[in-house]
């Protein structure tokens, strides 16, 4: 029953749109309806206002670290538990119950629970971004790179496979989301950071 709740309460939790709350706060078009279309920092920051990208970016990860945090503090030896409102929290942003089911790509969102899990491996996801996102200036680039990196770091660091296993899913699922950049990257289309 307790499983039940949290992956409930996740899934809600992770359903919440920072970008769309972020938009409507500074008055700016709805980021589904330019850019990628995706809701999303990368994509709010394309509108001008850096402000509102952070606020997006915080927020997003923010609800990814408290759904994990929370499932840490009270049922710290879960490790399944723990792994189901990693994925559950995750896959509210990706498929919002309150967005008809069209949500972001979850790198924030993603960072955010892995910060949760182990800051190690959280800074290590964090590190690997910006690193790449500065060399290449490209976000989603920077975001796959990230999503390989994360669940090796996790086995370096010897944690729960139940957290590895979850960790996976979790790149998997946003290396699918980044299909089209994917393309776009092969094809040199792809859109680089800061730009409008």
């Amino acid at each position: 029953m307790l499983t039940i709740v949290f992956v409930l309460a996740a899934y809600l939790l992770g359903s919440v749109s920072f970008a769309i709350i972020a938009c409507k706060l500074f008055k700016l078009p709805d980021p589904r309806t330019y850019g990628s279309g995706n809701p999303g920092a990368t994509n709010v920051l394309r509108s001008g206002k850096k402000a509102a990208a952070i606020l997006t970016l915080v927020g997003d990860s923010a609800k990814g670290w408290l759904a994990v945090f929370l499932a840490i503090h009270y049922a710290p030896t879960n490790n399944v538990l723990i792994a189901a409102v990693t994925l559950a929290v995750f896959l509210g942003h990706l498929y919002p119950i309150f967005l008809r089911f069209q949500g972001g790509k979850g790198v924030a969102t993603a960072l955010g629970v892995l910060l949760a899990l182990n800051l190690w491996v959280g800074l290590g996801a964090l590190l690997t971004w910006i690193a790449v996102a500065a060399l290449f200036r490209y976000s989603s680039l920077a975001a796959l790179l990230a999503a390989i990196a994360a669940p090796t770091y996790l086995i370096l660091l010897g944690l729960p496979h139940e957290w590895l296993i979850a960790s996976a899913a979790m790149s998997l699922l946003l290396i699918y989301r980044h299909k089209s950049n994917i393309e776009n990257l092969m094809r040199g289309k792809e859109s680089r950071i800061g730009k409008k």
